[in-house]
């Protein structure tokens, strides 16, 4: 069993991107530029952003960070949005979600310049990755792929159960994993709430990608000798063995899956570092008009 490491290989990404904007300072052009708007006080939301403006910071972007008030309407909203769109020395944009129930999500995402939208949740952007097209992966689903690019873990011919379909996780790793290309080309069975044989269809499968939500949810008995485990799941339980009460877990229980799995990424430390990585990486690309291509 080898653990999949996104610590280092998101390191590694952000060193070599570091290097780049060494590299646009010397010939005197412009740095990736990422703006970030966060709307309330959720605290896994604050954190994620937290993340996102340090990890800028870290490799030499600049950065903006928006914060508005949970009650901020969803016409100022978009204004902002536009405001940004407008900017040419804004590279890429993203809204973090979820955002106040009087505030659609649809509609924010799609007012986003596909040209700067770094999450991947345009329908331009994502009708582009269905069809093979260069263009901005969903960070998660993009973080996910280069992990197993680092690892060069075979999936060519392999059964991979996905478990989950939202639209940020779930359906762009069926499609990513599914598509003629290295990582790629396989045999793609994706699951949900709706799904009544779900153990039987985990323990086909040569890789797993649970996103599900539920804390380990995937247990060792779901699981065949030798699988590939990549756990999106972020959950924090109550543990009073901890100094804040609680602690995080995936939705892969952990300490007896790994016994059977010949890779499998923690929580945390493994897809979440992953998802910043791909976000910046998505970002260079757009300050530099390129799109990113997986084959």
């Amino acid at each position: 069993m080898q653990i999949i490491d996104g610590k280092l290989v998101s390191e590694t990404i952000k060193t070599q991107l570091a290097e780049k904007v060494l590299e646009l300072k010397a010939l005197g052009k412009k740095v990736p530029h990422l703006a970030a708007i966060l709307v309330g006080d959720n605290p896994a939301s604050e954190t994620y952003v937290a993340s996102k403006v340090k990890s800028c910071a870290e490799i030499g972007y600049n950065s903006t960070l928006l914060r508005f008030d949970a009650q901020i309407s969803e016409k100022h909203l978009l204004d902002q949005i536009i405001a940004l769109n407008e900017n040419p020395d804004v590279d890429g944009i993203l809204v973090q979600l979820p955002l106040p129930k009087h505030i659609s999500e649809e509609l924010v995402i799609n007012t986003i310049d596909p040209g700067k939208d770094v999450d991947g949740f345009h329908p331009m952007n994502v009708g582009k990755m269905v069809s093979g097209l260069p263009t901005y992966i969903p960070a998660t689903p993009y973080g996910i792929m280069l992990l197993l690019e680092y690892y060069q873990i075979p999936t060519k011919g392999k059964h991979a159960v996905v478990i989950g379909r939202s639209h940020i996780v779930g359906t762009p790793m069926s499609v990513l994993l599914s598509r003629n290309a290295y990582p790629g080309n396989c045999t793609v069975t994706i699951c949900h709430s709706h799904t009544h044989n779900l153990k039987e269809l985990c323990l086909q499968a040569d890789i797993i990608v649970a996103a599900i939500g539920r804390p380990n949810f995937v247990t060792a008995d779901m699981v065949k000798e030798g699988a590939v485990i990549i756990d999106v799941g972020i959950n924090r339980i109550p543990d009073a063995t901890k100094k804040s009460g609680s602690r995080l877990v995936g939705d892969v229980d952990f300490a007896a899956v790994k016994e059977k799995a010949s890779f499998i990424t923690p929580v945390p430390g493994g897809v979440g570092p992953m998802t910043i990585a791909a976000l910046l990486k998505n970002t260079y690309y757009a300050s530099q008009g390129e799109k990113v291509k997986l084959n």
